[in-house]
């Protein structure tokens, strides 16, 4: 039986260059699959999905079934801690998540608002999925970056350039902090919480770092990471987070250590070359084109070559530069995880 300490990813966490390079998939569970779009239509809605164990425990499984991935990552949604706020978080067909704008009064609330026991599903599919999970496979939990998520709450949707959330933070810059900060802590407490039900490790995704400019990145998206850092060691030291600043760019070179995360993720507009610097300095996971898996063939194979031709022979997780679409077919991902571990 396989011991904690011989999970791959953990080790990778921890410095060593594994060889082959463990591989696990952002949105690895998802409607590329038709096992997850059959327990979907069950489910009846996206928020059933996530709050209902017995439905995110077998999604979360399915691609561990089918491709024996190194990590199973937590099937749930960033929004689910604005949705414990109750900012009447809902999914619509061909719109996406939509919720609640929030003003400077609703920011004011947000502390009497909050209600964790609306997460304890999640808890409990943690706990059940670490039970189930192969011994040697890493469990990831997760959450979305404060600045990710004020982006949302302020605008009420997703926006191309998350113009209202960077519009709000120039007129009341201290409101603004106070939410930071406070998204912060909540986020600290719901990864420290999915630790202790058996998440080995847990990745920090900000899929809107990349529209800051240096300051504001700085500001929006490093401090409040090392914020949520720092309190997730404080309460237990032993801890491996991975960040995943989305479109940070050259803001990366300074991010590992702005934040002090075990890992960076790395999108696929990371060059190899700077992919390769920033290694020197700790581990790094992805950064394959997620269009490499939907077109298959010699693009994927191409591109799965260069990154582990650059990156293998230091500290590596195999990823996608962002998370695997509808579009892409399952015998790909079957293509792509052979050649990663060279079969």
């Amino acid at each position: 039986m396989a011991s904690a300490q011989e999970r791959k990813i953990l080790q990778v966490l921890e410095g060593k260059t594994v060889s082959p390079p463990p591989i696990w998939l952002m949105r690895q569970a998802g409607r590329y699959l038709p096992e997850y779009r059959q327990t979907r239509e069950k489910a009846g809605s996206f928020l059933n999905l996530c709050y209902t164990p017995d439905f995110a425990v077998e999604v979360t499984l399915q691609p561990i079934r089918r491709y024996g991935f190194d990590a199973a990552i937590l099937f749930s949604d960033i929004l689910v801690i604005p949705d414990a706020m109750k900012r009447n978080v809902r999914f619509e067909e061909g719109r996406g998540p939509l919720l609640d704008p929030i003003d400077e009064a609703g920011i004011a609330d947000l502390e009497a608002a909050m209600d964790m026991a609306h997460l304890d599903p999640v808890m409990e599919t943690v706990r059940r999925l670490r039970a189930e999970l192969p011994h040697e496979t890493t469990l990831l939990g997760f959450c979305g970056a404060p600045w990710t998520i004020a982006t949302y709450m302020i605008a009420g949707h997703g926006t191309p350039d998350q113009a209202p959330a960077r519009l709000f933070a120039y007129k009341s810059p201290e409101v603004f902090l106070k939410l930071l900060d406070y998204l912060a802590d909540v986020s600290a407490d719901y990864l420290i919480r999915q630790i202790d039900a058996g998440a080995d490790a847990v990745q920090i995704f900000d899929s809107w770092a990349g529209v800051l400019g240096e300051v504001e990145f700085d500001a929006f998206a490093v401090k409040p990471v090392r914020r949520m850092v720092d309190r997730i060691r404080a309460a237990r030291p032993g801890a491996k987070i991975i960040a995943f600043a989305k479109g940070a760019g050259l803001l990366l070179r300074d991010y590992r250590a702005g934040t002090d995360a075990d890992a960076i993720g790395l999108d696929w507009s990371v060059p190899l070359s700077f992919a390769a610097e920033l290694q020197k300095e700790g581990p790094i996971q992805g950064n394959l084109d997620p269009m490499r898996v939907v077109a298959g063939e010699t693009a994927l194979d191409e591109g799965i070559d260069r990154i582990l031709s650059v990156l293998s022979n230091g500290p590596l997780i195999f990823n996608l530069g962002h998370g695997i679409t509808p579009q892409a077919d399952p015998d790909n991902v079957t293509r792509l995880v052979n050649r990663v571990r060279g079969r």
